[in-house]
């Protein structure tokens, strides 16, 4: 065995798994097809979402990528909930790419992942695929038994005749149920009833022993017969096109099989990723960058600056922002954001295998249906000859969603140039990620606030930034000119303010921009948080109290307030023990999020957060312990951002290349966290994003405390890049 080999981590950790048998009874595509092949005929599948097999397990097609949210194992837990199963027995797959079975249903019609939407939107339709899944199995129970179904009980997995003693498990019945009707109306639970479903330590996280063991399988862990490894040379700015190469030193590295241009660059093609890498760094590519960009970010903002003197689009108004009255007190700043790479841990890759008429990709899909239609594409085939296996990811923050068909296209494109029957797997390193951009735009928030009488009375805010959504297939969110994904969270603010606007300018450029965990709630709540923290200190008011007493139409945003501010026993706003602290509450997504953090000056002039507390209120919670984790990920990644993240461009060339100068927070840096959720009734909404909003204004806020002046541009503290 090579040293090679015996390096794979995988090597010392295979596990096998079980076969599970199901089928669908309405297969409406070849990828619904292909997952139900992976069973005989026989077993229970009474829907898209569920599969009971003869062994009891309980298998649940997610619709959704697992990279960290937890999807799997809260839409497993809806449907456990309605079957009345035994925790144990369930199972959970990534479902195949088929938006007619797996549409997102905050999105229709297209299968995808986003907006913190995995739970909201599939929270009454895979607790309907459970109920009828059970209903069925009752039904074949209470045939085998000639008793009434009303007379029979499941618990954890079992079903039940008392009278009779009767008693099996789904699977001796799978088969008898099967070939029943599928019933159209089974009945769902009361919620007092529940189980599982918001229950404190009811579930174990179903993804969790395969990401420990190592036996979860990624996308980088594909290696296949024959495959090449793919990197691409890319154009060292934004826009710059390929004017020719020399690839004599690269085909020379050993390893390296073949290079070809691509509409992204020059593609190396090698036995493995090291020769691919190497390769690479030994091609001579000369570069026309007559329409790259070739600004840096001082530029961009300042360009920005200038368009915030005037006023923009109107997302939102009332009243008149413009009006004056003697004695009235005028609050004017400014707020920079620069842009912001996504990071996650696994950098982007896939695979991808071309017959000549249709292909097959596996990777982590975040947005399947436009991963199948740029892909078509490129093959010029049909979507529905396009197969994509979702796969684990390893974090994403938006990056997948590849609205700016980057990875995606480099893979169709590296495959295409091959020619049939020849699998490929891209590999994008770090430095390839973070400096190639699809970042969180850079924006600049212009703000002017009036305070009369001690109140405020005026709040306008002109923001600054490029679009995302402009010439992709989301630009159906563009309404009178304005992108709404750069004015959420500003347009309408929790706050009850008589005269108000918010306008927008969208900037045109060519850096590549994308989705960034919490969208627009990234620069929109902290100019906003720090804007009304400043306000209500000029007038001389409690950062809670004058936020609570402006919340009249906002009780849900007021429901957190109040709840973090018991939580940090909130007794105003001088520092202690050379501490102080910050508030800051914003919604995203439907969820309503209100955090304090406790702060200090560190002896290197760095802020330095002790503890976080958080309040949530998500609606209906499935899985506290999953809420929990994703407002304390939420916290850390936001705080790692706002204190030290930013992608600068030297005439245009991205100056960070890794994360030792594209810094997050260190494990030590972690400040202790304090989460609640609030008991609720309401539908339940997201919790993969709305924890990193509030933790920027809440920390610059707890600085203001510290007699620091909140800081006016991000990150908080910056190197010299």
């Amino acid at each position: 065995m090579s040293a090679t080999s015996t390096l794979s981590r995988r090597t010392l950790l295979q596990a096998t798994t079980g076969l599970l048998i199901g089928v669908y009874l309405t297969p409406a595509t070849r990828a619904a097809q292909a997952t139900a092949s992976k069973a005989k005929a026989a077993a229970l599948a009474p829907n898209a979402f569920v599969r009971v097999s003869t062994d009891n397990t309980v298998t649940v097609l997610v619709k959704h990528i697992e990279f960290g949210q937890g999807p799997m194992t809260g839409l497993t837990t809806l449907v456990a909930e309605e079957m009345d199963a035994d925790w144990s027995q369930m199972r959970a797959e990534h479902a195949p790419a088929d938006a007619k079975l797996y549409n997102n249903l905050s999105f229709g019609p297209l299968q995808g992942t986003g907006g913190s939407s995995a739970v909201a939107n599939s929270y009454e339709q895979m607790r309907k695929a459970g109920a009828v899944a059970r209903a069925m199995l009752v039904q074949a129970a209470a045939n085998t038994w000639k008793v009434p179904a009303s007379d029979i009980a499941v618990e954890r997995g079992v079903l039940r005749h008392v009278a009779s003693r009767r008693q099996g498990r789904f699977g001796q019945f799978a088969v008898a149920a099967s070939k029943l009707p599928v019933p159209q109306d089974a009945p769902l639970k009361d919620p007092s009833s529940f189980r599982l479903i918001g229950r404190e330590g009811a579930v174990k996280k179903l993804d969790v022993p395969g990401k420990t063991n190592g036996t979860a399988q990624f996308g980088m862990d594909i290696h296949e017969p024959g495959m090449l490894t793919v990197m691409v040379a890319r154009s060292p700015r934004f826009g710059g096109k390929v004017t020719s190469f020399d690839a004599t030193a690269t085909r020379a590295v050993n390893g390296v099989v073949d290079v070809k241009q691509i509409s992204a660059g020059v593609a190396v093609y090698a036995k493995d990723t090291w020769s691919a890498i190497k390769g690479r760094e030994k091609l001579k590519v000369v570069w026309d960058d007559a329409a790259a960009e070739k600004r840096s970010s001082a530029q961009i903002v300042e360009d920005y600056r200038q368009l915030a003197r005037t006023t923009g689009t109107v997302a939102a108004s009332q009243g008149d922002v413009a009006s004056k009255v003697a004695g009235e007190r005028v609050v004017e700043t400014e707020y920079v954001f620069p842009y912001l790479a996504h990071g996650p841990m696994e950098p982007l890759n896939g695979f991808l295998v071309w017959d000549g008429q249709r292909v097959k990709a596996r990777y982590g899909s975040q947005i399947q249906t436009l991963d199948q239609m740029q892909i078509a594409k490129v093959f010029g085939i049909k979507p529905e000859d396009v197969e994509i296996q979702t796969m684990l990811a390893g974090g994403s923050f938006g990056r997948r969603i590849d609205l700016g068909h980057d990875m995606i296209l480099d893979l169709a494109e590296a495959a295409k140039a091959l020619g049939p029957n020849k699998p490929v797997k891209i590999v994008w390193t770090r430095e390839d990620d973070i400096t190639g951009g699809f970042y969180r735009p850079a924006f600049v928030h212009r703000l002017r606030g009036v305070l009369r009488d001690g109140k405020v009375a005026s709040w306008s805010n002109t923001i600054v930034g490029q679009s995302f959504v402009i010439g992709t297939a989301f630009e159906i969110m563009m309404k009178d000119g304005i992108d709404g994904t750069m004015v959420e969270g500003a347009k309408s603010i929790p706050y009850d303010i008589p005269n108000f606007r918010c306008d927008a300018h969208i900037a045109k450029g060519s850096v590549p921009v994308t989705s960034w965990r919490s969208v627009g709630s990234t620069h929109t709540a902290y100019a906003t948080e720090c804007f009304i923290d400043q306000l209500l200190e000029t007038a001389g008011l409690d950062p809670v109290d004058g936020r609570l007493s402006l919340m009249g139409k906002s009780a849900r945003h007021a429901g957190v307030l109040k709840a973090v501010a018991e939580m940090a026993k909130w007794s105003g706003t001088q520092p202690e023990r050379g501490r102080a602290r910050g508030v800051a509450v914003a919604e995203s997504f439907g969820t309503f999020v209100a955090e304090i953090a406790e702060v200090s000056m560190s002896e290197n002039g760095e802020p330095r957060v002790h503890k976080v507390w958080c309040a949530v209120d998500c609606g209906t919670v499935v899985n506290p312990d999953i809420v929990r984790a994703q407002m304390e990920g939420g916290i850390g990644f936001g705080l790692g951002h706002i204190l030290y993240a930013q992608v600068s461009l030297d005439e245009g060339r991205p100056v960070q290349r890794n994360f030792n100068t594209y810094r997050s927070l260190r494990i030590q840096e972690m400040p202790e966290i304090e989460v609640k959720i609030i008991d609720s009734k309401e539908k339940p909404t997201g919790v993969g994003e709305p924890g990193v909003p509030p933790i920027g204004p809440a920390v610059a806020n707890a600085l203001a405390r510290l007699g620091k002046p909140r800081p006016s541009q991000l990150p908080m503290v910056r190197g010299d890049a």
